[in-house]
């Protein structure tokens, strides 16, 4: 059955190749859902093995976290940009899941996530979810739970006020826009752990400062980390 299987996927690849969710060209129906030459040249932060990297600094004095960091600098204009603009418009939620696994090969070399009990991804308002179907934080967040044997909590923090996209507003507008929109409705599936919170893209932070604050109001003894799948290029080089 195997041999059959094979064959029929061999076929199934000539007739319809899977193509690099980054530059596009045709790859194996199996493994990675991007090229060997772009996973080779793939714009790694590698901040998850530095004790104080740029990243987790953006959270001091805002929200006490214990690491913070992402896979791949957000650069604007690049395959990679396209791809994740993809992930997070274009249903392309199978790539997030299989990006989010080989996100966890790396957090698994990193000594600052070893301990880590349970995953919550940045939830979205149930509006949002309707028109988009889908919530590309909780499947980047699936491939991290499944790569590192953790529990994934999707339930526990709702989204309770619909907010319009951050992208939309400058950076001290997006402070305003996400404050209070998160509410912790199983507070005992966090209390005394130690949390990883999951989004697709850094840039400011107020999203995810906004929702750990509002899960360290709401529980007892929790700990957070946080790791995005990207985080942008061009804001740091401006703080630098």
């Amino acid at each position: 059955m195997s041999i059959l299987n094979n064959l029929l996927s061999s076929v199934g690849n000539l007739i319809a190749p899977r193509r690099c969710a980054v530059c596009g060209a045709a790859i194996s129906k199996q493994g990675l859902p991007i090229c060997t030459t772009c996973e080779v040249m793939a714009p790694l932060t590698n901040f998850h093995l530095e004790t104080e990297n740029p990243m987790l600094t953006q959270f001091w004095g805002l929200m006490p976290v214990e690491h913070a960091s992402a896979l791949l600098w957000y650069i604007q204009g690049s395959g990679w940009q396209r791809a994740i603009h993809d992930i997070k418009y274009r249903q392309a939620y199978g790539v997030a899941r299989e990006l989010g696994l080989w996100w966890s090969a790396f957090l698994e070399e990193s000594p600052f996530y070893s301990d880590i009990d349970a995953i919550v991804p940045v939830p979205l308002h149930w509006q949002r979810r309707l028109s988009r179907t889908y919530n590309q934080s909780e499947y980047l967040a699936e491939g991290l739970s499944r790569g590192l044997g953790v529990e994934l909590l999707c339930r526990a923090v709702r989204r309770t006020q619909y907010n319009h996209s951050q992208t939309l507003h400058s950076t001290a507008e997006r402070w305003g826009n996400v404050e209070g929109i998160f509410s912790v409705v199983r507070p005992e599936q966090l209390n005394g752990r130690h949390l990883l919170l999951v989004d697709d893209v850094f840039t400011t932070g107020a999203t995810i400062i906004s929702l750990g604050n509002a899960i360290l109001a709401a529980t007892q003894d929790v700990r957070l980390s946080v790791a995005t799948l990207s985080v942008s290029k061009a804001r740091f080089d401006k703080r630098r």
